[in-house]
């Protein structure tokens, strides 16, 4: 009697190159091949992204726009026009629906594609991915890298292996020596401070992660523990989603200078939430609980929220609100950033039966 093959999902994740710095390259021609932050400035604020040749100086998406210019002299910052970048992330979704309707976006610039059933009938998850990267490139004039592989995990650490404009595929015979030579601070979800814990506990790579028990991975992990100890073996069930319920809806500013005053903060509130209106409006959404958020100059952040016992979208009724928690008590410090966001929202989630047969890799 012979064995039953063993069947696999194809999986692939998308990752577009320095997304938002790209995007400023390709529709300002001055500025490709320089190095770009988007965010920021020379004197505060925080780099949402930075171009290859800004990178190259170890300058990166979270550090301080003053600890860029540090890096990199030459660095040009520019400010981010979400907007834009949302319309080409539209483009590119729309392609990605060309092949499955397993689509879970990750954020504007990455998603994750299940292609075990395709509209194209193509059975090579592999050139699937090849194709959509071109159609990319041709269709919009931006790179994009990709993994490929059976499951979300192993996926999304192969498409950074070959960037800026490549792609990895880890059959289904290599997942675990793939996942065994791995330094640890590559596996997806094991961050600077759990990657130094691990160093202490002589864990260096999946191979090491592997030796380790359950028990041993609960004991220094907590629920964490599991993951780690089935991910490492190629274990990695989690299906892709092609809808993301948003579960709240925010806008915020770091302002050129700090404010001291409540009379200023409320009239920047205000801005803040004409912008939060239009998100709201755009998507037909509306929620319940409004909150405020405070950042410090020493860079402590504080929130203060509001539930209500009705939705609203209108930005005349949730600056009532914002007005109603800004006072709520008195700063502890002049404010660097002030943001307003929108949850409990009517977007109820809306259960579905996904089957996904599977098939040789």
């Amino acid at each position: 009697m012979s064995e039953t093959p063993l069947t696999y999902r194809k999986i692939i994740h998308i990752d577009m190159d320095a997304f938002y710095a790209s995007v400023e390259q390709m529709d300002n021609p001055e500025l490709r091949g320089k190095p770009l932050a988007v965010g920021g400035s020379e004197n505060r604020g925080v780099v949402a992204a930075a171009s290859y040749e800004a990178r190259k100086f170890g300058v990166r998406s979270a550090i301080s726009g003053v600890l860029a210019k540090k890096y990199c002299p030459d660095i040009i910052f520019v400010r981010p026009r979400f907007d834009r970048y949302k319309e080409i992330s539209t483009k590119i979704h729309k392609i990605f629906h060309e092949y499955t309707d397993l689509v879970e976006p990750l954020s504007l610039d990455e998603a994750y594609l299940d292609v075990t059933q395709n509209k194209k009938g193509n059975p090579s998850a592999s050139l699937l991915a090849q194709e959509i990267r071109l159609r990319i490139l041709n269709e919009v004039g931006l790179t994009a890298s990709a993994g490929i592989s059976i499951n979300k995990f192993v996926a999304k650490i192969a498409s950074d292996y070959n960037k800026p404009n490549g792609q990895k595929t880890v059959n289904p015979d290599e997942v675990l020596p793939f996942l065994e030579e791995l330094p640890i601070r590559k596996f997806y979800g094991v961050g600077k401070v759990t990657t130094e814990k691990m160093y202490q506990l002589g864990i260096f790579t999946g191979l090491d992660l592997k030796s380790k028990s359950l028990e041993f991975l609960e004991k220094h992990f907590g629920k964490s523990g599991a993951f780690y100890y089935t991910v490492v073996r190629g274990i990695h069930n989690s299906e892709v989603k092609s809808s993301r319920i948003t579960k709240s809806v925010a806008a915020e500013h770091t302002f050129d200078v700090n404010l001291s005053s409540e009379v200023f903060m409320l009239e920047q509130l205000e801005h803040i939430a004409v912008s939060l209106e239009k998100r709201l409006k755009r998507h037909t959404i509306s929620g319940k609980t409004v909150t405020l958020k405070i950042k410090y100059s020493d860079f402590t952040q504080q929130t203060r929220s509001k539930t209500l016992p009705y939705f609203i979208s209108d930005k005349s009724l949730i600056i009532e609100t914002v007005k109603e928690l800004l006072y709520q008590e008195r700063m502890k410090d002049s404010v660097r950033l002030l943001g307003i966001s929108l949850s409990n929202l009517n977007t109820e989630e809306k259960k579905a039966v996904i089957v996904q047969l599977k098939f040789a890799f």
